[in-house]
């Protein structure tokens, strides 16, 4: 099997914001596309959608991908390495460890069976929020076990490549402990964190800004989802809470003793160990993040301006590293926040200033 090259058709189970993804994505690459789903209505939405056409008992996949809620992916997993023996089946759930389990305690001929996870979603969800490109440059984390067949393994390895996915193999318990600390955990803190708005009065919640949409952003991430998921890691998001608690106690009892000797040398510390996590959050392509400045602009919030501006800085000449928008509020403003190489930044100041672009940090 070539590098990248998958050969259908390719049934995917659940047709859901993942499931749908993956199909348009494999449609669009020449793959064909076998599509069910428990629901008729989400199906036929998917099918509308472009994601691939209706499985039919007469079908033959050669791949089969799961794309359900982990607390029924282990039994969809054995159903469908029952009914399609010859196929090669793997599930796209964000916990491993306890679906394998699930699977050998089965007693069940496994050897087709590749475990995997894309690290890659919307906070929206459904058949209608698939993209085809949004597996693209991410991880593709492949978790096979001992029993698994070579030639199952470099399926799913096609599989991801072919979605232009970034792959990784990890062990499955290795996975579950790697994204308590990187997905499931910063889910609940920002959940955690948002549900502060909750009861909090108009006035204060106009006052918001960037800061807290970053923070808040996933907090609108479906909770049915997010409880399943949970509940199947529970053990490793709750080894990363425990040490965030800490933390939060130590800073909390700082705060109330602000004139006790050591508290602002704990809560500094804290914040410059926040500076550190941050700088080990790999950048563009994957690689250790690079320091950018930053380079805020004031445009009219109005159709056509911020693609403007971004056709001059084509023209200028700097790559943009990283971009993202905020609407100043109680103003008909955008304000686009520019990253750009720090030794580019006075490049990029000085040219959109020339340009007539008002500067604002």
């Amino acid at each position: 099997m070539k590098e990248g090259k998958l050969e259908g058709p390719v049934k995917i189970v659940g047709t859901g914001l993942i499931g749908s993804s993956i199909g348009l994505a494999l449609t669009a690459a020449g793959v064909e596309v076998l599509l069910s789903d428990s629901s008729p209505a989400v199906l036929d939405l998917a099918v509308d959608f472009g994601a691939g056409r209706k499985f039919q008992e007469k079908d033959s996949p050669k791949l089969v991908i799961i794309c359900t809620p982990p607390d029924v992916t282990a039994e969809i997993i054995r159903q469908q390495l029952i009914a399609h023996p010859e196929a090669v089946v793997t599930d796209v759930s964000s916990v491993k460890a306890t679906i394998l389990t699930s699977l050998q305690e089965a007693k069940i001929d496994i050897s087709n069976y590749v475990g995997s996870h894309p690290m890659a979603g919307r906070e929206q969800t459904g058949a209608l929020a698939g993209r085809s490109d949004i597996f693209t440059g991410r991880p593709w984390v492949i978790c096979a076990h001992p029993d698994s067949t070579t030639e199952a393994i470099e399926k799913v390895e096609a599989l991801a490549l072919v979605l232009e996915a970034a792959v990784l193999k990890m062990e499955a318990v290795e996975h579950d402990r790697a994204v308590a600390l990187v997905s499931h955990t910063p889910q609940l803190v920002s959940s955690l964190l948002a549900a502060r708005l909750a009861g909090a009065e108009p006035s204060d919640v106009f006052l918001a800004g960037q800061g807290l949409r970053d923070t808040t952003r996933i907090a609108a991430s479906d909770p049915k989802l997010w409880l399943q998921i949970l509940s199947a890691n529970s053990a490793e998001v709750t080894a990363v809470l425990e040490g965030l608690q800490k933390d939060l106690d130590d800073t909390l009892q700082a705060l109330k003793n602000l004139s006790k000797a050591g508290s602002l040398a704990t809560i500094g510390r804290v914040l410059e160990l926040g500076n550190v996590g941050v700088s080990r959050i790999p950048g563009k392509h994957g690689e250790r993040a690079a320091k950018y400045a930053k380079v805020t602009v004031m445009i009219d919030d109005k159709p056509g301006e911020l693609a403007r501006l971004l056709t001059e800085i084509g023209e200028i000449g700097i790559n943009l590293e990283d971009l993202t928008l905020e609407h100043a509020t109680g103003a008909q403003v955008g304000l686009p926040e520019l990253f750009v190489l720090e030794a580019r930044q006075q490049e990029l100041i000085t040219a959109l200033d020339q340009r007539g672009w008002k500067i604002v940090g």
